[in-house]
């Protein structure tokens, strides 16, 4: 089954963000391929990132939630909020 992971930066964590990096893209490596597709939600400005959408492929809602309690941004704190819900493919390039 597949989830869609929405996870919103705190306000003004966007050095926080890029001193995590390396270790997320670490983790995100760890993941193989259990994270399908991923990417920063980025402001106005198509630079700053201010957030992140992961689709995670899992048995349950429990197993996502354990899978993204190891990301380093989160053990960072640099979430304000996190909503993962179960996602459907339908159209578009197939993951």
């Amino acid at each position: 089954m597949l989830f869609l992971a929405i996870c919103r930066d705190k306000p003004g964590a966007t050095q926080l963000r890029a001193d995590t990096r390396p270790d997320h893209l670490a983790w995100l490596e760890r993941a193989g391929d259990r994270i399908k597709l991923g990417g920063p939600f980025l402001a106005d400005d198509a630079e700053t990132p201010k957030g992140s959408m992961l689709i995670v492929e899992a048995e349950s809602l429990d197993e996502v939630r354990a899978c993204l309690a190891d990301d380093p941004y989160a053990h960072a704190g640099l979430f304000e909020n996190t909503e993962i819900m179960p996602w459907r493919y339908v159209v578009g390039t197939e993951l």
